[in-house]
């Protein structure tokens, strides 16, 4: 990120907003595959629900030209999101799919599903996305947060549900799926 920051500077380029990397990790190290100028799905579900501070006062801050003076407070919870996805995707997939359990997920503490393709018809709640829910659990540690994240995503069901299982696993000694 320094190095993008300083040619901002250098050429006298402000920017207001949100700015996240997409970054893969090599045997070189980081390696930046992209920049977005947005929050990233379901990078942010992963880290807003460990955030203390109003959000709304943190975007008046940027608004305003005083981020570097705004309190900036995290929970010290780690936190994993898992996505769920419809089957088929990222290629074809059937949309129209009815979701249920998501009350179950969340009455688990520190459990919050995010909705990506989801739609409400007729009173019920439907596939409407290639990536449906993003399903993000605070735990006292990686583990903790990964454990409750995949115990949550039992609860919720729609027709040709899938996810991946690895989620931070690299994140967890021992855990190697």
């Amino acid at each position: 990120m320094d190095p993008f920051v300083r040619g901002l500077e250098a050429d006298g380029l402000g920017f207001k907003g949100l700015l996240y990397p997409g970054l893969m990790v090599t045997a070189q190290g980081l390696k930046v595959l992209e920049f977005n100028c947005r929050f990233g799905d379901p990078e942010t579900q992963a880290f807003l629900p460990r955030l203390k501070t109003d959000l709304v006062e943190l975007m008046e801050a940027v608004i305003d030209g005083r981020l570097a003076e705004a309190p900036l407070e995290w929970r010290e919870e780690a936190a994993v999101c898992v996505v769920m996805a419809s089957g088929g995707y990222p290629g074809e997939y059937e949309k129209g799919k009815e979701i249920s359990g998501i009350e179950a997920a969340e009455s688990e503490e520190g459990v919050t599903v995010f909705h990506a393709g989801t739609k409400r018809t007729d009173g019920r709640l439907l596939t409407a996305g290639g990536r449906v829910l993003g399903v993000t659990a605070l735990g006292i540690d990686v583990r903790a947060a990964r454990e409750k994240a995949y115990r949550a995503v039992e609860k919720i069901d729609f027709a040709g549900a899938h996810y991946r299982r690895d989620i931070a696993a690299k994140g967890v000694n021992g855990i190697d799926d």
